[in-house]
């Protein structure tokens, strides 16, 4: 059971926690002058150390490298003593597991640290083999260059043993990468240390500069885990060292691990400033869940490509007013973007679809057209328009729409002359659409929240959920009703409603129930024998769904009650856990 950590705030797999000590210390952080290490059972016993409440204990070790055969490293591995001040125990991939530490030291950080996929691999293995409320330490391996993408990662707990040893062999750190003293003309930097004249700056003030430098880095990193944005951080700063940029692509390879621990939604802007942004888990699912659960219910209408706008959601832009204008509701519109892929009307407002902001250029990479042509082709596969029509620009969009096509059996019609906003433009679009039949704004909003919950919960979940349906408010405000209106009250059961600001849907108690009692998936959270106010403690959780991420609509059920909230851990998380808050809870009763 952990007593001593508690993660307050996520960012991915980074984590902005609370080491409870006697003076708490807030990570990703360093812990040198906090670490007391009780020493390796290699060279000897030893004692169990009373431990303190203001230090975290290392407790006595054997440390493995990474790679050792797993019986061996079972055979020589020490039993870790139950204490009741905070500890860590040291471990290996092939050690990993519930010791019911506070912490955990990852063996072979130095080594680690040069290797790139060695590093992820063993990080990854062994954080989803400790408890999610557990702070991870890596040893020997921050510098103030990789430490963002330590964190990113997963780390925690750093020291500044590296970045001390590489500043008395003449190396002076920043976040950027290194450079050897003797080169340097000027000092880039206006730390304490650095107050010295050139001349006068001595190695020994280099390692100084070095830790200030780390300690600097990991305050920035807390400020861009408070603000959701570290990935954006790291995207540009990782560029600056291999090593890095290494890591956190092999990380993206390891789409589960990371996607487990990706929001579905936040309120911080996604910057699309680099290829690597289409790798990221967002990206990524976004595109997954269009292109296998959203179910396109105007397929029976042509389908009318467009491209992207600069504001969000698209359809309040004036180049897409003038589309709808054009359109008059006589066909499905679905915006192409990158790095977005494809994006349904309906599914405007859903998390990342208006929270992007991306380099304008005018121009596609190739990179960019692969993946959208690739998400469009699988986006057509599943559908069955009777026509498509393609109202976009000559350079990029017509590449990937005709990429999308090479292997369906889908012919196109391209509508654009010049730009897609000129008047002949317009009058080809509207043409190409003329005498069609518009669907009506009843169609359009039921449209809209069955989409939200088949791209939520699962492929056919909007239809299972929202089989009778009644919607009232104004879009983007949308609220869900089950069928006719109750005469006495004149209005029918209240299911749910649209979150504007994220696209995702809130439920009341009784659509939650519906949620429940239906075929749709449901994420639920087992508790124990209480009735939730205002919040559900990882502590009172006995089960909850692995397929749950922070910020999914959750339901709760417990003997005692009935609750529906939103996830504050993902599903494996809140399982291992023993701190911390699981679930936000908005609705409950007691059964």
């Amino acid at each position: 059971m952990t007593d001593h950590f508690e993660v307050h705030e996520r960012d991915g797999a980074a984590r902005l926690g609370e080491l409870r000590l006697a003076d708490p210390l807030t990570t990703p952080a360093l812990v040198d002058e906090v670490l007391r290490d009780a020493g390796s059972r290699w060279t000897g016993d030893r004692e169990i150390p009373e431990g303190d409440p203001a230090s975290l204990t290392v407790l006595p070790h054997r440390a493995m490298p990474t790679g050792t055969d797993t019986r061996i490293a079972e055979t020589f591995a020490p039993e870790v003593p139950e204490v009741g001040y905070p500890s860590a125990a040291v471990v290996s991939p092939e050690t990993a597991g519930d010791l019911g530490t506070d912490a955990y030291v990852l063996s072979g950080g130095p080594g680690l640290a040069s290797h790139a996929e060695r590093f992820v691999d063993a990080l990854v293995r062994t954080r989803e083999a400790i408890p999610g409320d557990t702070a991870l330490y890596l040893a020997g391996a921050a510098t103030p260059a990789n430490a963002a993408t330590l964190a990113y990662a997963g780390v925690d707990l750093f020291d500044t043993d590296r970045a001390y040893v590489r500043g008395t062999e003449g190396f002076y750190l920043t976040n950027s990468g290194e450079a050897f003293l003797e080169d340097l003309r000027e000092l880039p930097c206006a730390c304490e240390a650095c107050r010295e004249p050139r001349e006068a700056f001595t190695r020994e003030d280099c390692a100084d500069h070095n830790v200030n430098a780390l300690r600097a880095e990991l305050a920035t990193v807390r400020e861009r885990i408070r603000a959701g944005r570290l990935r954006d951080y790291i995207e540009g700063q990782a560029r600056h060292e291999a090593w890095s940029t290494s890591v956190f692509r092999l990380l993206d390879g390891r789409y589960g691990y990371v996607e487990a621990r990706t929001p579905i939604l936040r309120r911080a802007e996604l910057l699309a400033a680099t290829e690597d942004t289409l790798r990221r888990a967002e990206i990524q699912r976004f595109a997954d869940r269009v292109t296998s659960r959203y179910r396109p219910r105007f397929d029976d209408r042509p389908l009318v490509l467009v491209p992207c706008s600069a504001t969000k959601p698209y359809s309040e832009s004036q180049s897409h007013r003038q589309f709808h204008d054009a359109i008059q509701w006589r066909a499905h519109i679905v915006s192409m973007t990158s790095p977005i892929g494809v994006v349904p009307q309906e599914l405007e407002l859903t998390y990342p679809a208006q929270h992007y902001d991306s380099v304008v250029t005018g121009r596609w990479s190739a990179t960019e057209v692969e993946f959208v042509a690739s998400v469009l082709e699988r986006y057509l596969s599943r559908a069955d328009y009777p026509r498509v029509v393609a109202h976009v620009p000559e350079d990029g969009y017509r590449d990937v729409v005709e990429r999308a096509v090479e292997g369906l059996d889908v012919d196109v019609e391209f509508t654009v002359t010049d730009h897609p906003t000129t008047d002949e433009s317009l009058s080809n679009l509207a043409a190409a659409l003329e005498g069609g039949s518009q669907y009506r704004k009843r169609e359009r909003e039921h449209s809209t929240v069955r989409a939200v919950a088949d791209y939520l919960f699962g492929d056919g979940a909007g239809d299972d959920l929202f089989a009778d349906l009644r919607t009232d408010g104004h879009y983007p405000k949308l609220r869900a009703h089950e069928g006719d209106p109750d005469p006495d009250s004149d209005e029918g059961t209240h299911l749910a409603t649209l979150v504007p600001q994220y696209g995702t849907l809130s439920f009341t108690l009784a659509g939650a129930k519906r949620w429940a009692e239906s075929d749709a998936p449901t994420k639920r959270v087992e508790i124990d024998g209480f009735v939730p106010r205002g919040s559900v403690l990882a502590p009172g959780i006995l089960d909850a769904d692995e397929a749950i991420r922070v910020g999914d609509e959750v339901v709760v059920e417990g003997p005692r009650a009935f609750a529906v909230g939103r996830a504050a851990m993902h599903g494996a998380e809140m399982r291992s856990s023993t701190r911390g808050i699981a679930v936000e809870v908005r609705h409950s009763e007691e059964r």
